[in-house]
């Protein structure tokens, strides 16, 4: 089901009106563990099996985890838990590459083919796949007990808002939500759904900004990316980097929209879900792009994969290369089945291992001043975004040799202009909406968090905002929900 559709509309309107009137513990958990079944289902049908072998296998292996007290048979679990989940994402997600990879070079030597599965990816698997996987770890490494109850688990695995597309949740941020302090007693009981006013304007705020970025921003400017990039070759170094700059507002548009009406939803029912975007276009550095990018994604790779690869060995510089360059290298793999995503996580590993090495090596770099000041601060961004774009430009074309083209015309300029004016006039609403966007992202970058900022208007004014906002996305709607860039993922 597509946030961006009057099917979830009613589907959520119906989920918080049956909270609000059937205020009892119980029946309010296991009604929003049914409504998420369904909202998956929706879109998935029986694809949903895979959703709950996922929740049970991992959730009585965590409890066996937990259990047991020899430290081998407890790997041996874990290996086996892991195994499982990534089995299943990477038979979904990967068979086919893999296949396609197998006969290419099988037709090289002259050998015979292997038939495509022709799968159809399960939607959001790559979300909660990580989910289940994240309290599997968490277990083991005694970071959290396992839940009790199977029901709060599946609550945390199934919760509707982040099911298909993020942000990752952590059942140590989450599961204890669900859970409060009995009066005068340490123990706990079921918490209450409340919708209360200030969760409820709020929550409604992020999910309209949300909508506003998806459907005025991302959508619109869509055709403006898949013009230049449908087939880059024979493009111009500006039709390029207009290109690449159009994208990376599309993508951000459509990902953080998408993250904010999860975040939006979830709180309107009084779950609080971390940020998962921080204007990641206004970083200084590599690193601290992915300190602002997809937040729930980057921190679940340093924490499970990363830190594991690095532990007890920072001092090596070759050690600390490697393992960024691996991390990234499954964090692109993650994104999809093919070698561009693979160019695009490499891109980033080698961008986040220089850094590190050269700060960790070079105390004159680290502390200089200039970076410090104003025009310091300007130039480290705009040398980090022209950094980040090139390596988007992997992101969003699919074939090496448009990839090769257009990453070699982004870096080396031809100063060709004719085509780029032309494409420029063409989409004369795009190229307004690139130019606004930017107007208003600079703004919220000055002013601080723009959605706290508007939910605390007065009411006539906050409907005024909102009624605007709303018009201005139905104005400019054009008549078919785009999907989500993440559902692919």
């Amino acid at each position: 089901m597509l946030f961006n559709t009057l099917d979830f509309v009613f589907f959520f309107i119906i989920v918080l009106t049956t909270i609000f009137v059937i205020k009892q513990r119980k029946f309010q958990h296991i009604f929003i563990i049914l409504a998420s079944c369904f909202f998956l289902y929706y879109s998935s049908n029986y694809q949903i099996v895979l959703l709950i072998f996922t929740t049970l296998w991992t959730f009585y292996l965590a409890k066996i985890i937990n259990l047991t007290k020899d430290e081998k048979k407890k790997k041996y679990f874990l290996i086996l838990t892991l195994g499982a989940n990534l089995g299943l994402l990477g038979f979904f997600k990967y068979s086919d590459f893999a296949i396609s990879e197998i006969n290419n070079m099988s037709s090289y030597f002259g050998g015979g083919n292997i038939p495509l599965l022709n799968l159809i990816l399960p939607i959001g698997i790559s979300f909660y796949t990580f989910h289940a996987m994240g309290y599997v770890i968490d277990v083991y490494r005694r970071n959290i007990e396992p839940s009790n109850s199977l029901r709060e688990y599946m609550l945390f695995v199934t919760f509707f808002p982040q099911l298909v597309a993020g942000p990752i949740l952590r059942a140590g941020q989450f599961i204890p939500q669900l859970r409060e302090k009995m009066a005068g007693s340490s123990l706990t009981k079921l918490r209450l759904i409340v919708i209360e006013n200030p969760n409820l304007k709020l929550g409604v705020t992020m999910m309209i900004f949300g909508f506003f970025k998806k459907m005025f921003f991302a959508d619109n400017i869509s055709p403006l990316v898949n013009q230049i990039f449908q087939n880059p070759v024979g493009a111009e170094s500006f039709t390029i980097i207009l290109g690449a700059l159009a994208f990376a507002i599309q993508i951000y548009g459509d990902f953080s929209g998408y993250s904010d009406i999860a975040i939006g939803a979830a709180l309107i029912m009084g779950f609080k879900i971390p940020p998962n975007f921080n204007k990641p276009y206004f970083a200084k550095s590599p690193s601290d792009f992915w300190r602002r990018w997809h937040i729930s994604l980057s921190t679940w790779v340093r924490d499970y994969l990363y830190f594991p690869l690095v532990f007890n060995n920072r001092r090596s510089d070759l050690r600390v290369f490697s393992s960024l360059m691996i991390s990234f290298f499954f964090l692109g793999l993650w994104h999809g089945a093919g070698w561009n995503f693979i160019i695009y996580g490499t891109f980033h590993g080698a961008y986040v291992s220089v850094e590190t090495i050269i700060r960790k090596r070079s105390k004159y770099l680290r502390e200089n001043k200039f970076f410090k000041t104003k025009i310091g601060t300007i130039f480290s961004i705009l040398v980090t975004q022209y950094l980040i774009f090139l390596a988007f430009i992997a992101f969003r074309v699919h074939d090496l040799d448009g990839i090769s083209y257009a990453m070699k015309k982004f870096v080396f300029l031809d100063f060709a202009t004719s085509q780029t004016l032309e494409i420029i006039k063409s989409f004369e609403i795009p190229m307004i909406l690139v130019i606004v966007f930017m107007t208003l992202h600079y703004i919220s970058y000055k002013k601080g968090n723009m959605i706290e900022i508007v939910s605390k208007l007065r009411p006539s004014y906050w409907f005024l905002f909102s009624t605007t906002v709303v018009l201005l996305i139905v104005l400019f709607y054009g008549g078919t929900p785009e999907e989500f860039i993440y559902f692919d993922f």
